[in-house]
């Protein structure tokens, strides 16, 4: 079976070079408007590793984390570098790990292969996700898991003729009021590339858009982030290429409509040398203000720093309507101690302001934790060192008790990744 090159590869490719090819993209610093915004200080946090992967137990956790009823987290590792297909696990707070399920454990990886993208908490106590390879036909599935570890795959990606389905589901999904499911596949669909869907709990798929159905792809195309819905049924969402210039190109903003019209609000390297950004490869975060709040992991004004020369990635704000305004651009600081490549969406925490995570740069170039204000202030909150971690590319989960948790892609005792937890004093 075929494996699809994962988001870290296309995250290497990122550094060394300007291609889309699979999945992900790249870094950048600190300007709002034509100011520069200073990094500011932040309440005291203490990152704690709780859990390191060591390929017995999984290797490579890539989705977000999802806190249960029972108040353990559960999540996914996608065995990214290892040579197994992917588990899903179970976590207490204190760090004791149960793995829950291993994929890829039925003839032909029918169950699935490289659960990237986490997993659902769903209104029915069960957990439902994607994996983007494996099924019947080799191109993802969409599968329940009960709290105990009972997997149940309830479709197979490119059952369709021609793959109408879509192919790869790469993004997590997003229940919405109705109890259905939506997400995105990051190709196949009737043009190759890409679609939005709808899937009942019971596995049946409807298709709701095909990206690069306008001219010259002006609507995008290639969608690797997960949809977020508004308060009127729309959805909001990224995608990593397509746009006004082109197929190929930096990638959109998008509003689904829910009569089910695409409107493109915005497409990204609209000015000049792309200083506002190029691919979007995470969906965004609708904040309490109403407007949106996103990265693109490469362009930004520090072109010469990043990529052979395409940029270290940016911070924006986008309003429902379509205006955008880049808060913070990535390697401001002298050796990008402020972190680049920013891949993972963001999170607002309850203290109103924002928190991601950038996978290189920092003080030792394995990634940061950072938090920035709605109007753009940037504070680095953690670097990662290797030994607590390395490469965190998925977004984060506040608790209840308030302190952040999350997952690094390497690094932690055995160098296949971490659950780790950041706590406020």
């Amino acid at each position: 079976m075929a494996r699809l090159n994962e988001s870290h590869s296309f995250a290497e490719r990122g550094r060394n070079g300007d291609s889309m090819d699979r999945l992900r993209v790249t870094r950048i610093a600190c300007i709002v408007l034509v100011c520069v915004a200073c990094t500011i200080s932040s309440q005291a946090q203490t990152l704690s590793s709780l859990f390191g992967f060591d390929q017995t137990d999984g290797d490579n956790p890539l989705g977000a984390l999802v806190q249960g009823a029972n108040g353990n987290f559960y999540g996914t590792t996608s065995s990214d570098f290892g040579s197994g297909y992917g588990t899903a696990f179970e976590i207490t707070p204190e760090g004791a790990l149960t793995t829950l399920y291993t994929f890829c454990s039925l003839t032909n990886c029918a169950d699935g292969a490289y659960p990237t993208s986490g997993l659902t908490l769903a209104k029915d106590g069960n957990f439902y996700g994607v994996t983007n390879d494996g099924g019947t036909e080799n191109y993802g599935t969409f599968f329940k898991i009960t709290p105990e570890g009972k997997l149940t795959t309830l479709y197979s990606f490119c059952s369709q003729a021609n793959c109408a389905d879509g192919t790869y589901p790469t993004a997590g999904l997003l229940q919405a009021a109705n109890g259905n499911f939506y997400g995105v596949t990051a190709y196949g669909g009737a043009t190759g590339f890409g679609t939005i869907f709808e899937i009942t709990m019971a596995g049946t798929l409807t298709t709701l858009y095909n990206f690069c159905s306008q001219s010259n792809c002006a609507d995008g195309g290639i969608p690797f982030g997960s949809l977020v819905q508004a308060k009127d049924g729309a959805f909001y969402g990224t995608t990593a290429s397509g746009g006004a210039y082109g197929p190929y190109q930096y990638g959109t903003v998008y509003k689904l409509t829910a009569s089910g019209k695409l409107i493109t609000l915005y497409s990204f390297c609209s000015q000049t040398n792309c200083a506002d950004g190029r691919y979007p490869t995470s969906g965004l975060v609708l904040a309490k203000n109403g407007n949106l709040y996103g990265t693109t992991a490469w362009g930004g004004p520090f072109l010469s720093l990043c990529n052979n020369g395409t940029g270290c990635g940016t911070l924006f704000e986008i309003t429902p309507t379509g205006k955008l305004t880049t808060l913070y651009n990535f390697c401001s600081l002298t050796n990008c101690t402020d972190g680049d490549l920013p891949l993972a969406a963001l999170i607002q925490a309850r203290n109103g302001k924002l928190y991601g995570t950038t996978p290189y740069g920092g003080e030792y170039d394995y990634g940061t934790v950072f938090e920035l204000t709605l109007v753009g202030g940037l504070t680095t909150v953690h670097s990662f060192d290797y030994s607590d971690g390395s490469q965190p590319e998925a977004p984060l989960l506040q608790a209840p008790s308030g302190s952040f948790y999350g997952t690094t892609l390497e690094g932690g005792s055995a160098g296949w990744g971490t659950v780790f937890r950041l706590s406020q004093e």
